[in-house]
């Protein structure tokens, strides 16, 4: 086995630290890491703030964590909020929860259970998601996708029905990809090569290569098969 030279981190309470190079970090409470951080593995649980970037090996948060500048990571798990004022990179990243990001996502596996808000654009080898609230991001280039929504209580569906911009569905401009299989999203454009387009969806516009599925109560404006 081997054995890292660098220092942990260990936060235990109401604790303020410096930023740096550790092997493992460990927060438990309400921690604040001034600087950027670097770590094997990052494990939170609490409220944590980092005032500068952070990238690390292996990420398990639970809770609330904001991080000030970039996050770059490999796998990684989030029960509860992200808030990333950077950019956020990843392997494979699992969030239950909600994550909010101010830059781009650029990511190989992302599985969401929940909502977010990416403002800037995803990129995503593979994308799954299912929405337990509203996602929102400018545009979406993936392998392929797949959105789901839970299952609505009563008091939701009156919620939506009486507020329909708290509609949980997944907006954005443009989805492109190979596969994609769409539920409750409201989007200009599709593209793709298998392209379902099912239950509670609104497009403007379909372009496929190979296959285009149109579940009855979709609204789509046109759908147009492209290619050879």
């Amino acid at each position: 086995m081997e054995y890292s030279e660098k220092p942990d981190l260990v936060i235990n309470g109401v604790t303020t630290a410096s930023g740096g190079d550790y092997g493992k970090v460990r927060i438990d409470g309400v921690g604040t890491v001034e600087g950027d951080i670097v770590a094997e593995s990052f494990d939170a649980n609490g409220m944590t703030k980092v005032r500068g970037s952070l990238a690390t090996d292996d990420m398990d948060c639970d809770g609330m964590i904001t991080i000030d500048g970039h996050v770059s990571a490999g796998k990684s798990l989030v029960d509860g909020l992200m808030k990333i004022k950077g950019s956020l990179k990843a392997d494979r990243f699992t969030v239950n929860g909600m994550l909010k990001v101010k830059g781009d996502c650029e990511i190989e596996e992302l599985r969401m259970d929940g909502g977010f808000t990416i403002d800037g654009s995803m990129n995503v080898g593979r994308l799954y998601v299912m929405l337990n609230g509203q996602g929102r991001t400018r545009e979406i280039g993936c392998e392929s996708i797949q959105v789901r929504r839970k299952r609505r209580t009563p008091w939701a569906a009156l919620i939506t029905w009486v507020l329909p911009r708290y509609a949980i569905e997944l907006h954005t401009s443009s989805i492109e990809g190979d596969d994609i299989d769409l539920e409750h999203t409201e989007t200009e454009v599709v593209r793709g090569n298998r392209v379902m387009i099912g239950k509670g969806c609104r497009v403007d516009l379909v372009e496929y290569r190979t296959e285009l599925k149109v579940h009855p109560s979709a609204k789509i404006g046109k759908g147009v098969k492209i290619g050879g």
